[in-house]
């Protein structure tokens, strides 16, 4: 089982050496441990095919724990359809080959939730919005990861007080802090010990890695 291992589980990160999933970069050797892979919105060029084949080929390694980060941003200038086309691309790969999606969301929730239906686990990287849109996610069956915001943002930290650890996740993305300080301080909201909040985040990725 994948919490045996009872170190943080950092969910989404770009730090080679860290525990959790790895952002793998497209060029980057596959890694000898957990990864992701996927095309970012911002990195979509004119090769996106290209890209998005070789990003096939590498998921099917077995340290390759979910495809993404993949997405929909609204503040980038690459084309909105071009975006949800090649989005659902990387769901329909993910069905294929039985992977979580781990999610890039900016300004585009409400087209994001029109995915809600797809058939493997749906992840949010990043959350940072108002509570309406957690709920709303939530009851659409995604998961929500939190990263550094929450340390000090008192909104974000109520939406985490009221969502259920089961559903959620924690990593410090590209941000420079130690994990550890952020499970002390979902600790201290949720009122639960750092043991559990470890072994909880631990279970929630068997749980979405062995879906269904």
């Amino acid at each position: 089982m994948l919490y045996l291992i009872m170190d943080f589980l950092d969910f989404h990160h770009h730090k080679p050496n860290q525990v959790g999933i790895y952002n793998l970069n497209l060029n980057e050797k596959i890694r000898a441990r957990r990864f992701s892979i996927g095309l970012h919105p911002k990195d979509i060029t004119e090769d996106w095919r290209s890209d998005l084949e070789k990003i096939k080929g590498i998921s099917l390694s077995e340290n390759c724990f979910a495809i993404g980060e993949c997405g929909l941003d609204g503040l980038i200038s690459v084309d909105e359809k071009l975006q949800t086309d090649i989005f659902q691309s990387h769901i329909t790969w993910a069905e294929e080959i039985k992977k979580p999606i781990i999610i890039h969301c900016i300004r585009r929730f409400s087209q994001i939730l029109h995915f809600k239906k797809a058939k493997v686990p749906l992840i949010i990287h990043g959350f940072n919005k108002k509570e309406n849109i957690a709920k709303e996610l939530l009851q659409a069956g995604f998961y929500l990861s939190f990263g550094k915001a929450a340390l000090d943002n008192l909104s974000l930290q109520k939406i985490i007080e009221d969502f259920p650890v089961q559903r959620m996740f924690l990593e410090t993305d590209n941000a420079d802090f130690e994990i550890s300080a952020l499970y002390e301080k979902v600790s201290e909201i949720k009122s639960i010990s750092l043991e559990d909040l470890k072994m909880q985040m631990w279970e929630n990725l068997e749980n979405v890695i062995n879906y269904g």
